[in-house]
């Protein structure tokens, strides 16, 4: 998980060309953030969380927190390449 650690603080002014940490979060999104995968889990709790989230328990947002965040990594790492690709100082 050192990719993560660096992902999270790199310097996004930096002029070296930094890798692309899309295929990791990709990989990571589609395995834990899926699991289980018929039907994807996490697709149950966001409408879950939508229908306004009545009887969730401390276990559920843990399950939530689980297996959205490779999806928002994923995302994050999208909007940062693109930030780079569109907009480079």
């Amino acid at each position: 998980m050192g990719f993560l650690i660096d992902f999270l603080m790199s310097n996004t002014t930096n002029k070296k060309q930094a890798e692309s940490y899309i295929p990791k979060f990709l990989l990571l999104s589609l395995t834990l953030g899926l699991a289980p995968w018929s039907p994807p889990h996490i697709i149950g709790k966001v409408e879950w969380l939508l229908g306004g989230a009545v009887g969730m328990q401390p276990m559920d947002w843990f399950d939530l927190i689980m297996h959205g965040t490779p999806w928002v990594l994923l995302f994050g790492a999208i909007i940062r390449e693109g930030k780079k690709k569109f907009f480079p100082n």
